[in-house]
């Protein structure tokens, strides 16, 4: 086992997630990225840790996470990879190569879609908690503000491809279309929930219809009956 590499995995549980992200079926849904994060982890036979809501620490989102990686180095690891639960492309590569990138002295990041990231690797070397609790964590600048901190630094950036986390139901659809391979599971679970909501929304516009028409159709007389309406 490797002993200078470990892998955090910074995750809330499913019932936690859903009061951040309002899916509906979001309760199976990341249950089912968190059993597959595991494996994934599991199968790159690093040493990993897992921070729930039940052991992180701080106020904010960016206290906690910053938190969770000094634990971590405090355990005595020099290298930490940092990832969640609600990227369902994440594979057994992109851990192994943050690895490899680490062990050349180098910064890794794995930008998401929406300008945050699904992965971080990084030297305690290149740690500072009073510089990392400033960065704008949970927004869309969050990767470039940390590539433009590292490269400050003349630390070389080793940038992975950009995949797409899960934060709405909009990044399910994108991800359903997207031709990496899911599990059967996952690929049933996110069929689910889009078609679901597909579903209510028709209902809720052929409703919304109905009513419309209902409310205007008159079988003879004027809408407006007021005579006051019809003053010249």
């Amino acid at each position: 086992m490797n002993r200078k590499t470990a892998i955090l995995i910074f995750a809330n549980s499913s019932k936690e997630e859903l009061l951040h992200k309002s899916i509906v079926g979001g309760e199976k849904l990341f249950t089912e990225l968190t059993k597959k994060t595991l494996a994934v982890v599991e199968s790159s036979r690093l040493p990993f840790f897992v921070f729930t809501e039940k052991n992180q620490n701080g106020k904010t989102f960016g206290e906690r996470f910053v938190n969770a990686i000094q634990t971590t180095y405090d355990l005595g690891f020099e290298n930490i990879i940092t990832i969640g639960n609600d990227t369902p492309h994440l594979k057994k590569h992109h851990l192994l190569e943050s690895a490899r990138q680490l062990e050349n002295s180098k910064f890794v990041l794995g930008p998401s879609a929406d300008g945050g990231f699904y992965l971080m690797g990084l030297h305690k070397s290149q740690f500072n908690i009073d510089t990392f609790l400033k960065l704008p964590w949970q927004s869309k600048h969050l990767a470039k503000s940390i590539s433009f901190l590292i490269k400050n630094t003349e630390i070389e950036v080793a940038q992975l491809e950009v995949l797409y986390d899960i934060d709405t139901v909009d990044d399910l659809k994108i991800i359903s279309k997207l031709n990496f391979t899911l599990s059967k599971a996952l690929q049933a679970i996110i069929y689910y929930i889009t078609n679901s909501l597909t579903e209510i929304s028709k209902h809720i516009n052929s409703t919304k219809k109905t009513c419309y028409l209902e409310s205007f159709y008159n079988k003879g007389s004027p809408i407006f009956s007021n005579s006051s309406f019809y003053t010249f």
